[in-house]
């Protein structure tokens, strides 16, 4: 009976030790090794097979220049004066952009986004074209071509229109053809670089001493508070992929600055587990002045000489919303905040002013971003 106790004992303790933090998180969702990322590629097509929608080409000049040379392309010569009978609104000019992946091969497909630049008012129907999609260097790495999946509607006429999302963009799965691979391989023996997505001091420490734990003492190093230096153990020398693949897998718990975000256009408030205050006092009234304009009408007498006048009576009304004085004790949490805050009525236009005044006052230990 005693052996069972301490064998169980045992086991919760080892499971409690090797239990994952609660805010652990990959080391793939941390960081990218150097030099893996996507590459943007953009082309300029035609979309074609639109119900009326397209372009009006007697006022766009690159869609009637693009139709030229599309004729072209396909062996027509077309003349000044049949252009000028030309009034189609079935074309539109897009621009297609696409990422492409790392390690894509030549003959794998890429998604798409078509999106309208002329005066198309939907591209609801269309086709794309043949367009090559080409990188900051100028070369093509990629061709695109299918059908569009337009994610909203519009219909309407003279006098009324009806819409829903935005129908001057769209999408084709798979609809690029990966021509030209990027020219990047992973170092066979050298130093694995990580680049965080978030740098920060802390999260690189915690993130080498999870690999040193993981594969032994000197593996990793960091470089600074936006990188660590990786060394591949003998035991991997042949294989780095599965190396890789392990070392991503580790689990730890990031860290970031205290940070308060707001957005005053829209009302948003993002407050960070992490903040705190100082001890403050917190009061809050709203001001509101009414002014209103009577018109006063005087008439004269029936069969009287005199003449109608009109006069304006102004009325000026002042009220000012009671203020509650809240104290915030130093150190308090996100919920304390918030349910003091909640307890004076303060909406988030009057947050964003409280805030202000805190971080003014020099009570608030974090970052305050406005947007």
């Amino acid at each position: 009976m005693r052996y069972r106790l301490i064998t169980t004992i045992f086991l919760i303790v080892a499971a409690w030790l090797t239990a994952v933090p609660a805010q652990a998180t990959r080391i793939k969702d941390l960081a990218a090794i150097e030099g893996v990322r996507e590459n943007q590629l953009m082309g300029y097509g035609l979309v074609i097979g639109l119900s009326g929608t397209g372009d009006d080409i007697t006022k766009s000049v690159f869609t009637r220049q693009a139709i030229i040379n599309m004729s072209k392309r396909m062996g027509l010569s077309l003349s000044n004066d049949v252009l000028r009978q030309i009034r189609t609104k079935n074309i539109a000019t897009v621009m297609v952009t696409a990422q492409l992946p790392p390690f894509t091969k030549p003959g794998s497909t890429i998604d798409i986004q078509v999106s309208s630049i002329g005066d198309a008012s939907s591209l609801s129907g269309g086709t794309l074209l043949m367009t090559p999609l080409k990188g900051p260097d100028g070369n093509t790495y990629a061709v695109a071509q299918g059908p569009l999946a337009v994610g909203g509607i519009s219909f309407g006429g003279k006098a009324a229109k009806a819409q829903k999302n935005f129908t001057t963009s769209g999408r084709v799965t798979g609809g690029a053809i990966v021509e030209r691979a990027v020219d990047f391989a992973l170092p066979p023996s050298k130093d694995i670089v990580y680049q965080l997505r978030e740098t920060d001091f802390t999260t690189a420490a915690r993130m080498v001493e999870a690999i040193n734990r993981r594969f032994g003492a000197g593996t990793a190093k960091s470089v600074d508070s936006g990188a660590v230096k990786v060394i591949k153990p003998a035991n991997f020398s042949g294989d780095t992929v599965a190396f890789i693949a392990d070392l991503e897998g580790i689990d730890v718990a990031p860290d970031g600055p205290a940070r308060i975000v707001v957005n005053e256009r829209t009302g948003t408030i993002v407050m960070g587990q992490d903040v705190r205050i100082a001890t403050v006092a917190v009061s809050h009234g709203n001001l509101n002045l009414i002014i209103t304009d009577t018109p006063q009408v005087s008439q004269p007498n029936p069969l009287a000489q005199g003449t109608t006048t009109q006069t304006q009576t102004t009325t000026v009304k002042v009220t000012e919303d009671a203020g509650n004085l809240v104290v915030l004790p130093m150190g308090v949490n996100l919920g304390d905040i918030a349910r003091a805050l909640n307890a004076i009525g303060a909406t988030p236009r009057d947050l964003i002013a409280i805030f202000q005044a805190i971080k003014a006052a020099g009570a608030l230990q974090g970052e305050l971003v406005i947007l």
